[in-house]
């Protein structure tokens, strides 16, 4: 798996570097949970009205809880979640995160807390997906991390990243320790902290932000 490759092009910097971390075996799953994050983002941006957004976000849930045999050829996305076997309807949970960012302007702290859960879950599913059941809570505990961190720089409105910042607050401030194949997890979630912390994109990407990503993904500390 490449920088070459269209799915890893689509991912934002961060998912990029995390991915790196991800073992052979964990990589087609990982990449597709991550890849899936990355288009229902890019979806939620693109769409002019909440209702748009539902209706394509329907699309998504509907496809992903159908069987593989019945998904759409041609769609890389589905065809990487095919990885997941019988558990890819779980990743309908990344779906219900980004529906809880078509509520209304400004956004509560309802919705951020239930983006925040919907990753997540998500990442919890990967653990289970990944034959890590005992790393499940933890994963879960990692992609809230990662929820939260990313809505507070991500989000427009000032009063929106101030309330983000404090749900961010809330998580666990030590990074809980995952199974090798998770790791990747654990390097998104403490670079996406980074790069609030820092205050801009570059933060995630700089030399200190390669060596602490060294440190969680390849280190595990």
């Amino acid at each position: 798996m490449s920088q070459d490759d269209p799915l890893v092009a689509s991912l934002p910097a961060v998912a990029q570097l995390s991915l790196v971390y991800a073992p052979a075996s964990a990589r087609q799953p990982t990449l597709a949970l991550l890849a899936l994050d990355a288009r229902l983002a890019t979806l939620i941006r693109r769409s002019s009205e909440p209702m748009l957004a539902q209706l394509r976000l329907a699309w998504w849930r509907e496809s992903i809880a159908q069987s593989p045999q019945t998904w759409p050829e041609g769609e890389p996305i589905l065809a990487t979640l095919r990885s997941w076997g019988n558990r890819h309807a779980d990743a309908q949970t990344l779906v219900d995160a980004w529906e809880a960012m078509t509520a209304p302007s400004p956004l509560g702290v309802d919705a951020m807390s239930k983006f925040a859960e919907g990753r997540g879950a998500a990442c919890a599913a990967l653990a289970l997906v990944l034959g890590c059941a005992r790393d499940e809570q933890a994963a879960m505990t990692l992609g809230r991390i990662w929820g939260a961190e990313d809505l507070a720089t991500r989000l427009g409105r000032n009063d929106e990243r101030a309330l983000a910042s404090t749900l961010a607050d809330t998580q666990p401030r030590k990074l809980p320790r995952v199974s090798r194949p998770l790791r990747s997890l654990r390097v998104l979630a403490g670079l996406t902290r980074r790069r609030r912390e820092s205050g801009s994109e570059a933060g995630a990407a700089s030399p200190a932000a390669v060596l602490e990503a060294l440190k969680l993904g390849l280190l595990g500390l």
